[in-house]
């Protein structure tokens, strides 16, 4: 089996920077064309540089992933430029900031269930057609390690998380007899503008001394994850949640 994503496409949502600029960097550098969405134009646009100047296709779809309509028709122009999605990295995502229940107002909890939750729904919505009309596909949702053992400072986040390893799951029963696999991945906490922004470096600090590692996870070393799910090593792979943490969780079976 190999590792290369020669001649496919990705979508990879949130991909102006952190994360989601490192998965779309290593699938390039595995040979995919990327289709970079991100709200900020100039952060999609820098990514998509990046992609190109590795030789590689890339178009930039510059949308909040909660406006559906919008979205999709966008999904579908970039498609049609680049040819079929072989791959969606469901990614985008917003902190958690950090809030106790208390502090959670109707508005926050809506805003992130918009982008984590039906973001990814309708995203996933927007390629399906097309993965089951070539009978392929890999779709892989970013979930969270506080998906896995909860969150004592972000609940909100939490079950937002959780629910896109649970739509990986049902999606996962659902699509694979048109081969098309799905699978989440839950990384444990990264040192990002987002995660420095939503919880500060005292409390990054602070989980990261509890860490059998000692020290968090560099971006790319999630972005592997995410490659290998995108590759043929992958193709018995579906309805899991791996999740590349440093031991932050440690889950039995």
């Amino acid at each position: 089996m190999s590792t290369s994503l020669e001649g496919r496409t990705a979508l990879v949502t949130g991909a102006g920077a952190g994360m989601g600029r490192s998965h779309a960097l290593l699938l390039a550098e595995r040979g995919a064309n990327v289709i970079v969405n991100d709200v900020n134009r100039a952060a999609a646009e820098e990514t998509a540089a990046l992609v190109r100047a590795q030789g590689r296709r890339a178009q930039v779809i510059v949308r909040d992933v909660s406006q559906v309509g919008p979205l999709q028709q966008d999904i579908a122009a970039a498609a049609a430029a680049l040819g079929t999605i072989d791959i969606l990295v469901n990614n985008a995502g917003v902190g958690g900031q950090g809030l106790p229940i208390e502090e959670v107002t109707e508005d926050i909890f809506d805003r992130m269930y918009d982008i984590h939750v039906k973001g990814a729904f309708f995203a996933t919505q927007a390629v399906v057609p097309g993965m089951k009309a070539q009978r392929y596909g890999k779709i892989i949702n970013i979930s969270s390690v506080f998906a896995m053992g909860g969150s004592a400072f972000a609940s909100h986040y939490a079950s937002a998380k959780s629910a896109l390893s649970g739509l990986a799951k049902s999606w996962a029963r659902e699509l694979t007899p048109f081969n098309i696999t799905v699978n989440a991945i839950a990384p444990g906490l990264l040192e990002t503008e987002l995660t420095r922004n939503s919880l500060g470096m005292d409390r990054i600090r602070a989980i990261a001394k509890d860490v059998p590692f000692g020290r968090l996870a560099d971006p790319r070393e999630i972005s592997y994850a995410v490659a290998w799910l995108a590759s043929p090593e992958a193709d018995f792979m579906t309805g899991q949640v791996l999740s590349p943490n440093g031991g932050q969780a440690i889950v039995g079976i």
